[in-house]
């Protein structure tokens, strides 16, 4: 049923505001149908009225794209160069210092093998042998070669001090420097190296601090990483490489390129190296091979000795 207020409301041209106390659902009729059209006009978006317009793309920009992922490719390749570099040297140190000795020994008993054997026949192509035997023996070492590593400028080395003093020698570095070690290098490669550097103030103080992480990390020191990381981070931002000139964007490309093929040579000497050969062969565990080639050459000695001393009975 209708209230009277709704039915006289229709046949007022000029309508009051609604009484007091009539309800939101209450209202005139005649009212009723705008409610849709302001609900459809809420929810269908309004059309674009133009679309933006997009700049069109420098000439520059895809050389700048090119300059930048080439120096990329460059600083993460110098990466894995250094970081072989590391692993071939310090491996070729230890196989010098561990197995050494017993490549000494192996030459010292073929030359006595091959001397008792000539002393037995007298025939001259056994004498021939002995003395080429003996000749490939290497001499003892002299003071300098002793005393290599032992003694500098300062005087004795801590090693060397220890050896002298019966104290305990600090063990030979890792063939790889740790995980962490690594990981700490390779951050701050990609961070503070010199080609990224905008002018040769920059460049100059890149390449300081670069020969400063390449020797922490080759000694495979963590804290000095860690140390030079937050130096680099304390210090000033490293600047955004602003646009650059068609010419010296193709000139930096051309650079780039020279740079890798030379690291790609040095890369080729290390692999076909015989330390870079054999740490291919053990990628995973070169100390393990290190023992491994150990044992061989013991096993050998032995059957040398065998052999030496059923020649001398």
């Amino acid at each position: 049923m209708t209230s009277p207020e709704a039915e006289s409301l229709p046949a007022d041209p000029a309508p009051e505001e609604p009484s007091q106390g009539v309800p939101s659902a209450a209202k005139p009729a005649a009212e009723a149908p705008a409610a849709p059209a302001d609900a459809a006009s809420a929810a269908t978006p309004a059309p674009d009225t133009a679309p933006e317009h997009t700049p069109p793309p420098r000439p520059e920009e895809r050389l700048e794209k090119a300059v930048r992922v080439a120096e990329q490719a460059l600083i993460e390749f110098e990466i894995a160069v250094e970081t072989f570099r590391v692993e071939v040297e310090n491996f070729s140190r230890l196989h010098h210092q561990k197995l050494g000795p017993m490549y000494t020994r192996l030459d010292e008993l073929d030359a006595q093998i091959a001397e008792a054997k000539a002393a037995r026949t007298g025939d001259a192509e056994d004498l021939r042998l002995a003395r080429e035997a003996r000749a490939r023996v290497m001499p003892m070492p002299g003071v300098e070669e002793l005393f290599h590593g032992w003694i500098d400028s300062e005087g004795l080395s801590p090693e060397g001090a220890a050896m002298l003093n019966d104290q305990p020698v600090r063990p030979p570095q890792r063939v790889r420097p740790s995980a962490d070690a690594r990981r700490l290098y390779r951050d701050l490669v990609r961070k503070a190296h010199p080609d990224l550097a905008q002018g040769e103030a920059e460049r100059t103080r890149r390449d300081a601090f670069i020969a400063r992480v390449n020797h922490a990390y080759t000694l495979g020191d963590e804290e000095a990483l860690r140390a030079l990381t937050a130096e680099w981070e304390a210090g000033p931002a490293s600047e955004e490489q602003p646009p650059s000139r068609s010419e010296e964007l193709y000139a930096r490309l051309e650079w780039l390129a020279e740079r890798k093929e030379m690291l790609t040579l040095v890369a080729k000497r290390l692999e076909d190296g015989a330390i870079g050969s054999m740490l291919r062969v053990a990628q995973d565990d070169p100390d393990g091979l290190l023992d491994q080639i150990a044992e061989q050459l013991l096993a050998e000695v032995a059957g040398r000795e065998r052999e030496l001393a059923a020649l001398l009975e």
